[in-house]
């Protein structure tokens, strides 16, 4: 049996769906496992992470791509053209396989190509309410992954899943994570309260184009609190020289942290050290909450959100729509966090589950094999 998991798109999937990669590479020596990945530097950081399960008999495979086409990639990031190109100069590669475990949407377009003998399976990336979770397409794959109920509950009211189909309570994000978090260093050279801002690289949906410079500058302009700024990873996806600029703007602020996105963007190295979270639509709130802490939202399109279930995590913490008494607002959220903290945990308790209070990716390695064992 032999199994893909393919990285077309940016390196921050990789942690969603890796783990169980290595998981079925450990559990099941019936099962051949091949990570293959567009780009040099994307194969690399796959076989890092896969070093934290040396148990894993897993084979790297770097995709086919012409020269120029990679650099370019490298250079600037996928984007769609370069994972579709990812998918149609791969054909018979990915012919080969009886699944193809993804954490994107993209690769159904394989099925388009006229590769109909894998298994589709989809990980999932993020836990967040956004609609871009539960996408019509969805019902296309053989085989999907849920966090929990929350989604579960979404999927199966949209008729985007069946019973069967799907496996319950994995987030192997989770899993890698605590593997990773033994050898952490320190983020400030001081105590004080660290706030992560977080917002999201749609346009739309972003509170950095009208609002992320008067954040930046408040900060720079008090000592209080210490400030990362790491911002979804593809908001400077193919801008990494601005990014880069940002940060040596703000290099001489000890107590400002800028990451326009290095591995520790997307590793939870930030969610997990942050005192609070502010950000905008990102599903990164979600992880973040794993430990409940204050939330700060930025509704900087003036959005009405009340009603609306895309936007359900907003009611997890404050709500402002400008930087107007920006300190009394900071303050209030630490001071006020009580009035939300059974709300996270329910939130919790909704979107993840934790068989046994341990891994996850162990339970779903086996569901995708007691699966394709079923389906042949």
């Amino acid at each position: 049996m032999k199994i893909a998991f393919p990285y077309i798109a940016q390196p921050h999937q990789t942690l969603h769906s890796l783990p169980i990669a290595m998981e079925i590479a450990s559990r099941h020596p019936e099962a051949e496992v091949h990570v293959a990945c567009t780009t040099n530097a994307h194969l690399d950081y796959a076989r890092t992470l896969g070093s934290l399960y040396p148990q894993a008999r897993a084979r790297y495979d770097l995709l086919k791509m012409p020269d120029f086409l990679r650099r370019k990639i490298e250079q600037n990031g996928p984007g769609v053209a370069g994972k579709l190109a990812s998918l149609f100069l791969n054909r018979d590669y990915f012919s080969r396989f009886q699944a193809i475990v993804v954490p994107e949407r993209t690769s159904l377009y394989l099925r388009r190509m006229g590769i109909r003998k894998p298994r589709m399976i989809w990980t999932r990336h993020g836990a967040g309410d956004r609609a871009i979770g539960f996408a019509k397409d969805v019902k296309e794959f053989d085989f999907v992954l849920l966090s929990g109920r929350k989604v579960e509950e979404r999927l199966l009211s949209q008729g985007a899943i069946t019973p069967g189909r799907y496996y319950r309570g994995a987030y192997a994000k989770f899993d890698i994570v605590r593997r990773m978090a033994r050898n952490r260093p320190a983020l400030f050279e001081n105590d004080k309260p660290i706030i992560l801002y977080n917002p999201h690289f749609s346009g739309k949906l972003s509170s950095w184009p009208t609002l992320g410079e008067e954040i930046l500058q408040y900060f720079a302009h008090q000592d209080r609190y210490n400030l990362i700024f790491a911002p979804h990873y593809r908001l400077f996806d193919k801008r990494r020289q601005e990014g880069e600029a940002l940060a040596n703007r703000f290099a001489g602020h000890s107590n400002i942290l800028i990451d326009p996105g290095s591995p520790r963007s997307i590793d939870m190295t930030y969610t997990m050290a942050a005192d609070l979270y502010m950000g905008d639509v990102s599903s990164q709130v979600a992880e973040f909450l794993i430990r409940p802490r204050p939330c700060l939202f930025l509704n900087a399109h003036h959005v009405e959100w009340q009603e609306d279930r895309n936007y359900r995590f907003w009611k997890l913490g404050d709500v402002i729509e400008n930087t107007s008494n920006f300190g009394e607002t900071i303050e209030n959220a630490f001071t006020h966090h009580h009035a939300f903290l059974e709300a996270q945990r329910e939130y919790v308790l909704e979107t993840f589950e934790f068989p046994n209070d341990g891994p996850t990716a162990p339970g779903a390695a086996d569901a995708i094999i007691d699966y394709l064992k079923r389906a042949a």
